[in-house]
């Protein structure tokens, strides 16, 4: 399961290299909306790679990933996710 990336005019408001990852699994597709939330330290191998680029729309963003063999075919939660180096060069 999947959430489509938002469609629109969106703009990046903000740019976080080395971001934590605040998980709300509220948030996620098929996340328990009952599970507690946690801060994830931040690094190559988080959920949200090397860099966050957080678009006007509130909690999605571009940004890394630690597997970037899984870009087109795994599941997503709405973000824009592209390989580290490809965001990193973005941002």
């Amino acid at each position: 399961r999947y959430n489509r990336s938002p469609e629109g005019d969106l703009r990046i408001t903000g740019v976080a290299r080395d971001p934590s990852w605040h998980y709300q699994p509220a948030l996620l597709t098929g996340g328990d909306p009952d599970a507690p939330t946690a801060v994830l330290p931040p690094g190559p191998n988080s959920a949200v790679g090397t860099v966050w680029m957080a678009l006007s729309r509130p909690h999605y963003g571009i940004h890394g990933t630690k597997a970037p063999n899984t870009i087109g075919t795994a599941s997503s939660s709405g973000c824009v996710r592209l390989t580290n180096w490809d965001a990193e060069r973005l941002a």
